[in-house]
């Protein structure tokens, strides 16, 4: 059922139980001021009787029977349309005329008009007591029923009202209602029409001026930009799952066809030398290391590729520093790491971060990059290695300078690509292009120079402080480093 259908059908059972519900209070209004009415016109009616009354009570007394007559006719004469009783001081009838109850009240409790239930109808009887030589009481008494038909008027109008206003009503507020929720219709066929490629980009709503329909729009709107979001999320980790199967295959079929021609030569010679034995046993261990360090390294490509802006917050970025300075001096403490954090102290024992250098970062990123670019200069450069942190203005800079034989200019831009690496080098060609990824996750930029003694090779890394009033600026929409498509 439509929603103007709705509200007609509502509106059509409320406007009949509204107007009961007001003739009902009218009702009991009328009922009250007829019964006013119909009480001042028995007090009226009562001290109009009352002198006449007093003149038969005494006309009575005497035995005067003309004088009794004449103030007879009187007091009926008075009383007009209203029922008029007087009694002497015994309580005995010495008049009466027009409509009375059979059944009087005690005059002591009808001063005041009264309810009185007689020969199967309503009566309002008023008493007065006629005072002087002869008292007496005058009653005057009128059916209650006397204002019947002038209700009854009233209650045949209320239901005629009701009768007629339930149709009208609903006629009258299912137009309404369908002109109102036009919009909301209008919106609906929108909404069907959508191409679900298209997206949010398509929906297109211009403001109805209806609070209600807007806000509906702008729900509808959020809900499909969610929807291109995830959609984008889902096409760029198909990509991503595509570029890692493809890098995969290509780069550890090498390793594996070498795997395989080793374990053949182990398989068909048994009888090998040792000596023999052993170096193939070398390469099947290096080989597999390779390839180890390989899916490792392409994992954590993806990973990056995929990670979600959720993951970043305000991190010091002493701390993965410290942290990669560390591991790396305990899995190669051959190489001698020097340390200059913040002040510019070098530090020769453990790593104590002196200063704060908070950056908007995801942690596993930045120790990934810092992990890596400290084990290139440990593979490839010579001892010492020396990472210097600072600040400078509203960037902070990390700097890893080693002694080894550096990257002529014309290579430096090539080092970042995957897969990238020296004829001699033992590693995956990988380290390199997971640092510029995390860096331009990070809105910061890596660059390939020489350090100050002119020797050896220096990278330095220059991240975005972390600033109050400046807004975070988003991830980058596409990522494809797994694939090659990225350049740092």
């Amino acid at each position: 059922m439509r929603l103007a259908t709705r509200i007609a059908l509502w509106v059509a059972l409320v406007v009949p139980l509204l107007v009961f519900a007001a003739g009902a209070l009218l009702l009991g209004l009328v009922n009250h001021d007829l019964r006013a009415e119909q009480d001042t016109k028995l007090r009226e009616r009562a001290q109009l009787v009352l002198p006449n009354a007093r003149a038969l009570l005494n006309a009575d007394h005497q035995g005067r029977a003309a004088a009794e007559q004449n103030q007879h006719r009187k007091v009926l004469d008075a009383a007009l349309d209203v029922g008029v009783r007087v009694d002497d001081a015994n309580g005995t009838e010495v008049t009466a005329g027009g409509p009375l109850p059979t059944a009087l009240p005690a005059a002591g409790g009808a001063l005041t008009p009264v309810t009185v239930r007689s020969d199967g109808r309503s009566w309002r009887v008023l008493a007065r007591p006629v005072s002087g030589a002869n008292p007496g009481t005058v009653w005057v008494a009128a059916p209650s029923s006397a204002a019947n038909p002038q209700v009854d008027a009233v209650r045949r109008r209320i239901i005629l009202v009701a009768a007629l206003t339930a149709p009208l009503a609903g006629l009258l507020v299912f137009g309404l209602a369908r002109r109102a929720t036009a919009p909301l219709s209008r919106l609906g066929r929108r909404a069907a029409a959508l191409d679900p490629r298209a997206g949010a980009a398509d929906f297109g709503h211009q403001r109805s001026g209806i609070g209600e329909v807007d806000e509906l729009a702008a729900a509808l709107e959020s809900a499909l930009a969610r929807y291109d979001e995830q959609a984008d999320r889902t096409a760029q980790a198909l990509e991503t799952a595509r570029s890692f199967s493809a890098a995969a295959s290509h780069e550890l079929r090498t390793p594996l066809m070498g795997l395989q021609t080793n374990l053949d030569v182990l398989s068909a010679h048994p009888d090998l030398p040792a000596t023999e034995r052993a170096e193939i046993l070398t390469d099947l261990r290096a080989d597999h290391r390779r390839l180890l360090d390989l899916l490792t390294a392409l994992r954590t490509l993806a990973r990056g590729d995929l990670v979600e802006e959720e993951a970043f917050g305000p991190l010091d970025l002493a701390e993965p520093v410290s942290a990669a300075v560390a591991e790396l001096r305990r899995r190669r403490p051959e190489s001698a790491v020097g340390v200059e954090l913040a002040v510019g102290v070098e530090l020769a024992g453990g790593v104590e971060p002196t200063g704060e250098l908070r950056v908007f970062g995801w942690e596993a990123g930045l120790r990934i990059a810092c992990d890596n670019l400290l084990l290139n200069a440990a593979v490839h450069g010579r001892a010492p290695i020396v990472v210097t942190l600072r600040r400078e203005g509203g960037q902070a800079v990390l700097t890893v300078d080693d002694d080894g034989p550096g990257i002529p200019v014309a290579e430096r831009a090539a080092v970042f690509d995957r897969f990238h690496r020296r004829r001699d080098s033992p590693g995956t060609g990988l380290g390199l292009t997971l640092v510029a990824q995390q860096v331009a996750l990070h809105r910061g930029t890596v660059t390939v120079g020489t350090p100050p003694s002119g020797r050896g090779c220096r990278f330095e890394i220059r991240l975005p402080l972390v600033a109050p009033d400046a807004p975070t600026l988003p991830l980058p929409a596409r990522r494809d480093w797994i694939g090659g498509a990225q350049q740092p």
